[in-house]
C-alpha cells in the first residue's frame, strides 16, 4: 500500500441495512445501544399519538 492510495474509512453514522461485517464487537454493541434508544424514542412518540387519538375518539364518540 502506498501513501497516495485512499484509505477505507468507516462510516460516520450507522445506516440501517448497511454491511456490518467491517464493524468491531465494540462498534456492534454501540450500534445495538443506538438502536435500542431509537426504539424507545419511537415507542414514546407512538404512545403519545395513540393517547391523543383515543382522546379524540372519546370526544367525538357520541
Amino acid at each position: 500500500m502506498s501513501w497516495d492510495e485512499p484509505v477505507a474509512k468507516k462510516p460516520a453514522a450507522f445506516d440501517l441495512g448497511a454491511d456490518l461485517s467491517a464493524l468491531s464487537v465494540k462498534e456492534l454493541e454501540e450500534y445495538i445501544a443506538l438502536l435500542a434508544g431509537e426504539r424507545d424514542r419511537v415507542e414514546a412518540v407512538l404512545a403519545a399519538k395513540r393517547a391523543s387519538q383515543n382522546a379524540a375518539h372519546s370526544i367525538f364518540k357520541s
